[in-house]
């Protein structure tokens, strides 16, 4: 069996990753991978964190941060699409529709 030590320290290098790529990409998808990389750096550290206390909270941390991912992508991906179809683009830099 694995340490739940590793598990967080593979999490802590996961959500660093993550975070590191979402300030410093500007192309819209790529940010969203590296939001649903930085939540399964957390969905990571609780499995390791119920793994090590033996309780089941951190599953259901777990499950409900997993919903939590499906509703952010559909909704980042109709967000997307809906500024796509007005910009003809889904550069950060270059999508301004949400400053008026």
């Amino acid at each position: 069996m694995i340490d739940p030590s590793w598990i967080s320290g593979l999490g802590v290098i996961l959500f660093g990753i993550g975070l590191l790529g979402a300030f410093t990409r500007k192309n819209a998808i790529i940010v969203l991978m590296c939001i649903e990389v930085m939540l399964n750096a957390a969905n990571l550290n609780f499995v390791a964190g119920a793994s090590h206390y033996g309780d089941v909270d951190g599953w259901v941390f777990t499950a409900i941060a997993i919903a939590i991912a499906a509703a952010e992508v559909a909704i980042g991906l109709a967000i997307l699409l809906s500024l796509y179809s007005t910009q003809e683009t889904i550069s950060l830099d270059e999508a301004n529709i949400l400053r008026n």
